[in-house]
């Protein structure tokens, strides 16, 4: 028998092709046991929120410096720091006593220009009217006089020297009917007389209301309802006019005061709303809201001002610049396909549109597919065009496209969430994640 004859009986045998059936599928076996394994989801709709976390501290509506507007000694210093106090409120006294008696002295200076307007009104004006009736009666006699003596000299009954004197009588009693008059006339409501007491009163008047006024000086009060927060004054301590004794926060709608990266500007919106917790009271967050965005950026920081209103009542913890944390929703979807960012493979920008691409697993193999991509946050991005709901996407970006791998599937929802957790732990703070938050 030839040896071509042999093989093909040996080819009849079943027991051959079984061989041959091994030893493939063994190989096969081989061969698929060598691909890489690659963590991988089946992608699905679910909710993404996007947000920004940054640090504030907070800001009352104003800080007040209170000094003295003179120079002396602190006799008393009535609060202490943290008092809350009402507008008007004592705050520190200065030694009074020098200025106590210089206003005795005013009021007393006072009281006897206000006798010698009274005295002016109530005898000085009717005695000069008085005497202006008298002097215009004396007038009328010594004209009659005149007249009568005329008469005599032209009749031969008395000397020309008798007219001359009757002559002296009436021009003495006109003359002092004119200063009577005069002086009637300085003694009326409108007349110098008045005015110059008067003027002497409105003078006593203003030493004694500056005299007031500087007593007043001595005792330093709150210009408005507040909380005192520095306190830089003692006892027996002496003060020069001007400077700062004490700093009052005043009351009034309290704002929390954040900068943040001008790159997340886009983000912030007026009336966003915020979560707001203070390191020291973990267990008490309370909520606020964006009232105002600074309209420059502070060019030394890169930063922008952003200003948050507390909703309600402010809590009773919160002071003056204390530091807080603050988390605001700057977008959300409820329903979208999304994906961890390291499955994201290259990204750029085009007609205003990011693309990207990454990577499916089809028939065993990674394909690499063009997305867009929507909302972004630290750890995750929304596709919104290119991938479908079920599609199985490989989490390792940088395979090569063709390259033949095993999946080890991994459920969508823990794999956004660990990635998450993992990134937050990272951030370093609320500042630390918000400097690294999404665009």
């Amino acid at each position: 028998m030839s040896r071509l004859s042999r093989w093909r009986g040996a080819l009849r045998s079943p027991w051959v092709w079984l061989l041959v059936a091994g030893a493939l599928g063994g190989a096969l076996w081989l061969w698929r046991s060598q691909a890489p394994q690659v963590d991988a989801l089946q992608l699905q709709a679910q909710p993404l929120k996007r947000s920004l976390q940054f640090s504030a501290r907070v800001q009352t509506p104003a800080r007040v410096d209170i000094g003295s507007t003179l120079t002396g000694r602190v006799e008393r210093v009535l609060v202490r720091e943290g008092d809350v106090v009402k507008e008007g409120a004592p705050l520190v006294q200065l030694e009074s006593a020098e200025l106590r008696a210089t206003l005795s002295q005013a009021e007393a200076a006072l009281r006897q220009a206000q006798a010698r307007s009274v005295s002016q009104q109530a005898v000085a004006k009717p005695s000069a009217d008085a005497a202006l009736l008298q002097a215009e009666a004396s007038l009328q006699v010594a004209e009659r006089e005149l007249v009568r003596t005329r008469e005599l000299l032209a009749a031969g009954f008395i000397s020309p020297a008798r007219l001359d004197e009757a002559q002296n009588h009436v021009d003495t009693a006109r003359a002092q009917r004119d200063a009577a008059r005069a002086q009637s006339q300085a003694n009326r409501r409108d007349g110098p007389e008045t005015a110059n007491v008067e003027a002497q009163q409105q003078a006593a008047r203003a030493a004694a209301e500056a005299a007031r006024a500087r007593l007043a000086q001595a005792t330093l009060r709150a210009p408005a309802a507040g909380r005192v927060i520095v306190r830089e004054v003692e006892p027996g301590q002496i003060v020069q006019a001007g400077k700062a004794l004490l700093t009052l926060s005043i009351d009034g709608p309290t704002e929390l005061l954040a900068q943040v990266d001008e790159r997340f500007l886009g983000q912030l919106k007026v009336d966003q709303r915020a979560r707001v917790l203070a390191d020291a009271y973990p267990q008490q967050p309370f909520d606020a809201r964006l009232v105002r965005l600074a309209p420059a950026i502070d060019a030394q920081r890169g930063a922008v001002e952003v200003r948050f209103a507390i909703d309600g009542a402010a809590p009773g913890f919160l002071r003056e610049d204390m530091t807080l944390s603050i988390e605001t929703i700057t977008g959300e979807r409820s329903a979208a396909l999304v994906l961890p960012l390291r499955a994201v493979r290259s990204m750029a920008t085009a007609g205003g549109e990011e693309r990207a691409t990454v990577l499916l697993l089809a028939e065993g193999r990674a394909v690499e597919r063009s997305v867009k991509l929507g909302l972004r946050t630290l750890d995750q991005v929304e596709v919104t065009n290119g991938l479908a709901a079920g599609d199985t996407v490989l989490l390792d970006a940088d395979l090569a496209p063709g390259t033949r791998v095993k999946p080890r599937w991994v459920d969508a929802a823990q794999a956004l969430r660990a990635t998450a957790t993992g990134t937050s732990r990272e951030g370093g703070g609320a500042m630390g994640s918000a400097m690294g938050a999404g665009r």
